[in-house]
């Protein structure tokens, strides 16, 4: 289990990676790749129980929903050795593996996604199938604020609440930004802890980037009887300083120079 001065390294490294990555890609999806970063390396460095179970199956589970940042669950899968890290370069690739959105075919990902709005609903099946079968552990589930608008989300709470899935802990990735603009502008969602509430959710906020946060936000969802949503208040971009908070960096690789400088600033 690494400790916080060990996670803020790893994150260092991996948000390195994440540009590294979508450069030599020349396309891909930097802004909420770095804005979910401090989320993922708790997850599998600090929180997640990893071990396999008598089936040969992990004892917690994790579905990135947002699925267009995974440039960071493969940094982050990397850094716990599912993925060699040389491979990491070849994203998106004709002939890679790494896909621009996470595929099963990769040792560590329990599903394939990307298609927003769905990884909830899947995150709901794979937790009540541990209810049924009283099977210890938890399904963590990362959204992204621009996903939540749409309506299979709001099903899904709903079919959480029904089935009081309090094995389910969900992370919103709210960096206030998605590909048109401000989440504001595009599609409203003020309200959120009230709007979970109201759907039979246990409600927390948090700084998303403050590993004590998130790891004590997890720990207290443990002992909820609902199920589960963290409201991590996040900056895309984060790490890199042309990039933070600037919509325009949802999906688009930099240049040459860009690279240059988002390298040098992750490295200090």
């Amino acid at each position: 289990m690494a400790n916080l001065e060990d996670m803020k390294e790893i994150a260092r490294k991996a948000r390195i990676d994440v540009i590294d990555m979508v450069y030599n890609a020349k396309s891909g999806h930097p802004g909420g790749s770095l804005s979910c970063m401090d989320i993922l390396v708790a997850l599998y460095h600090n929180i997640m129980n990893l071990n396999l179970d008598e089936n040969g199956d992990r004892i917690d589970k994790f579905i990135l929903s947002k699925g267009h940042a995974a440039p960071a669950y493969y940094a982050v899968l990397s850094s716990k050795g599912y993925i060699p890290h040389e491979d990491l370069k070849t994203l998106r690739k004709i002939d890679s593996y790494l896909e621009g959105h996470p595929s099963n075919k990769i040792k560590g990902i329990d599903v394939s996604s990307g298609s927003l709005g769905q990884g909830l609903s899947i995150a709901n099946g794979m937790a009540l199938a541990k209810k049924l079968d009283d099977k210890e552990g938890y399904v963590y589930c990362v959204l992204g604020d621009g996903e939540i608008e749409e309506g299979q989300i709001w099903e899904a709470c709903m079919t959480a609440n029904k089935y009081r899935l309090n094995n389910v802990i969900a992370f919103l990735d709210y960096n206030g930004l998605q590909i048109d603009g401000t989440i504001k502008d595009v599609k409203s969602v003020d309200n959120l802890n009230e709007k979970f509430a109201s759907f039979g959710w246990n409600v927390q906020e948090i700084d998303g980037h403050n590993f004590e946060e998130i790891i004590s936000a997890v720990n207290n969802a443990k002992k909820s009887l609902k199920p589960n949503i963290i409201i991590a208040h996040t900056i895309k971009g984060k790490g890199v300083s042309y990039m933070e908070n600037e919509a325009g960096w949802h999906g688009k690789a930099p240049n040459e120079e860009e690279y240059k400088i988002a390298i040098n600033e992750l490295s200090k």
